[in-house]
């Protein structure tokens, strides 16, 4: 056993830097502008290259760690393995300039993306075209083992270095940067992490292949760990499956997230004990590998009808249109190892990885597939409605169009914008969609003055202009789940009451005033004001109902019964209805204040609640309407 010195760590570190000079040069480069990121609190702009040097660092990184790993395994000529490294390097600088994950929405899942893909091509890079299975197996042990050893060694030097720096900071009243354990972090991250994993990357591919051992620990982590954990996945699907065929019934859009869930664990478990799938001690494991493929089939026929059951009626977005080209991916690599008999394992990294980057660039990408189908959905709704002439959208009639189709034309609109495919509308628009996003992002920032537009701001502008040029600024799109957009039509009506004399309260013939709580935001509140040593306790009880406390007297306001009198008198309503704001699902009201007023009285005191604003709910599909704002003022009279 070697013991630790300073000339074996300076020569291991020259071998690393040597064999994966162009790995380094990235980990660096990436943990430098991580660093000047945070300490740099600049505009939009700045941070938008800061992160796309970061994430081209990470891509760089492991791309130019694939190329090397080939062209050793190819046995190149030095020479031939520089020209070979400074392409992937150029390759990567010229992605950089195109690639903007802090700018693009698209972009930050490409990042990933490519991020998961190039993870991929490390594993099988050094094994296109020779070598076996068994020596690509070790290989990816060895990977695995030493990316857990590297993490593990990383976190303990951060904890170390970091209590040393608060012991300083504590004995000797140093104050520290509020980045430093940011920065440090980042740097042990980056660098030590990065050299330390390079380090036990193999050299010898050749020897692999006679390679046997199998580590005890894997075995025990696959055997009381992920096979345990894929079998109660297994037994938990299949008897949703069979309830939903019971009750004839779609599936839940999140049981896809389960199912792969499934799949990644089996898969992980079935790679993880391939070496020893055929000694005589474990024949179960033979066994598990195959009934982990039988069963998925099923899951797949569940996945597959969870999906296209959401696409038919909603299209296609990007997380649907991965999800389902993971099912097809899934279905191909069960059927090849149930039926194949050379139960190559390689296959599984490599057809995977011509997936991703299918999905991440092209016709057949997942964003433009999403923009297609999406926009085919739009040109639906805008063609019933007869908003569409001359493959052009236009204003709406808010008068004849649908509540549901009006909020699905704003949802449809807000996922393009969100997703960058503002300017990709511009067939269907006259205006030069261009000029008008970069006019939009060169406008003074409302919400950060001093700063640029940022991302969520100037989606937010491009989003109100096309609401307006189509007529539909007083909808706000569907309630959906960001992931999925499984619209749910909200069915409900909307009134919104305002006192027409607010910011003038008469208060004449009372003494005093006091504020209520808004009881949408403090069900079950309490509090107090001492007027004249005379407590008065304010409470709200459940939404609508107030409780007001005078020397032990308390007095009930029932602001829900109120609200509820009013709508119930629709005629004497509509006399203060704010038409030019409202609509048959969303009602706003001007009131005089004595219409919003609540009177009681209790022993010597005349107590008024007088309303300011209240927004209400009338709910179709629930049987209990509810207050969702209000704003009050209590005037107590002695």
């Amino acid at each position: 056993m070697k013991l630790f010195s300073l000339s074996v760590l300076a020569e291991s570190t020259l071998k690393v830097l040597k064999r994966f000079t162009f790995e380094i040069v990235f980990a660096l480069t990436g943990c430098i502008a991580a660093t000047l990121k945070t300490l740099h609190h600049g505009g939009f702009l700045e941070l938008s290259w800061y992160w796309r040097i970061i994430a081209g660092a990470n891509l760089g990184l492991l791309f130019s760690l694939s190329v090397t790993l080939y062209a050793e395994s190819r046995q190149l000529s030095s020479s031939t393995k520089w020209l070979v490294r400074i392409g992937a390097c150029f390759c990567i600088i010229l992605l950089m300039c195109f690639l903007n994950p802090y700018g693009r929405h698209t972009d930050f899942i490409r990042f990933w993306l490519l991020s998961a893909a190039l993870h991929l091509l490390v594993s099988f890079a050094a094994f296109l075209r020779k070598y076996s299975a068994q020596g690509f197996w070790q290989f990816n042990k060895s990977l695995f083992l030493r990316f857990l050893t590297s993490e593990l060694y990383s976190l303990v030097l951060f904890l170390g270095i970091a209590a040393a720096i608060g012991a300083t900071s504590f004995l000797f009243n140093y104050d520290f940067n509020s980045n430093t354990f940011t920065i440090l972090w980042i740097w042990i991250a980056g660098m030590f992490n990065t050299l330390f994993f390079l380090a036990g990357v193999p050299e010898q591919y050749s020897q692999l292949d006679s390679e046997h051992n199998y580590p005890k620990g894997l075995k025990v982590f696959t055997q009381f760990v992920l096979i345990p954990l894929a079998i109660v996945y297994v037994i938990i699907l299949l008897t949703y499956e069979a309830k939903i065929i019971i009750q004839w019934e779609l599936p839940k859009g999140k049981v896809s997230s389960l199912i792969l869930g499934y799949a990644t664990f089996g898969i992980l478990s079935v790679l993880l004990i391939f070496p020893i799938r055929n000694t005589d001690k474990h024949k179960w494991i033979k066994t598990f590998s195959r009934s982990f493929y039988i069963l998925l089939l099923p899951l797949l026929a569940l996945l597959f009808v969870a999906i296209g059951a959401r696409v038919i009626k909603y299209g296609f977005t990007e997380y649907r249109y991965i999800l389902m080209l993971l099912a097809f991916w899934l279905l191909f690599i069960s059927l090849y190892f149930l039926v194949s008999k050379k139960q190559n394992i390689k296959l599984i990294p490599i057809s995977l990885c011509l997936v991703v980057l299918l999905i991440t660039y092209g016709p057949l990408s997942a964003f433009s597939v999403s923009f297609h189908s999406q926009t085919y959905v739009l040109k639906q709704i805008f063609k019933r409605n007869r908003a569409f002439s001359n493959n052009t959208l236009t204003k709406v009639n808010t008068r004849t169009i649908s509540y549901e189709d009006a909020n699905r034309a704003v949802t449809i609109l807000d996922y393009l914008v969100a997703h960058d495919h503002f300017t990709d509308m511009q067939p269907y628009f006259k205006v030069d969609l261009y000029r008008l996003s970069n006019r939009l992002a060169h406008q003074p920032s409302r919400w950060n003055e001093g700063f640029g537009v940022s991302l969520a701001e100037l989606n937010e502008r491009k989003l109100q202009w096309v609401k307006k040029q189509l007529n539909l600024e007083q909808f706000y799109g569907s309630i959906y789940e960001y992931d999925e957009r499984t619209i749910k039509p909200d069915k409900s009506t909307y009134f919104s009451f305002n006192n027409i004399e607010k910011g003038l309260l008469n208060v004449s013939g009372y003494d005093y005033t006091t504020t209520a709580e808004n009881n949408s935001m403090n069900p079950g509140y309490k509090s107090k004001d001492i007027i004249n040593h005379r407590i008065f306790t304010k409470q709200v009880i459940t939404k609508g109902k107030y409780l007001l406390s005078i020397d032990g007297q308390k007095i009930n306001f029932d602001v829900q019964l109120t609200v509820d009198s009013l709508i119930q008198k629709p005629d004497s309503l509509n006399l203060y209805k704010d038409t030019a704001r409202a609509n048959d699902f969303d009602k706003k009201y001007n009131l005089p204040a004595k219409k919003l007023l609540i009177i009681k009285k209790a022993g010597k005191h005349k107590i008024a609640l007088q309303i300011n604003q209240l927004n209400y709910a009338v709910h179709k599909q629930r049987v209990k309407n509810e207050i969702l704002f209000i704003d009050a003022t209590y005037l107590i009279k002695r």
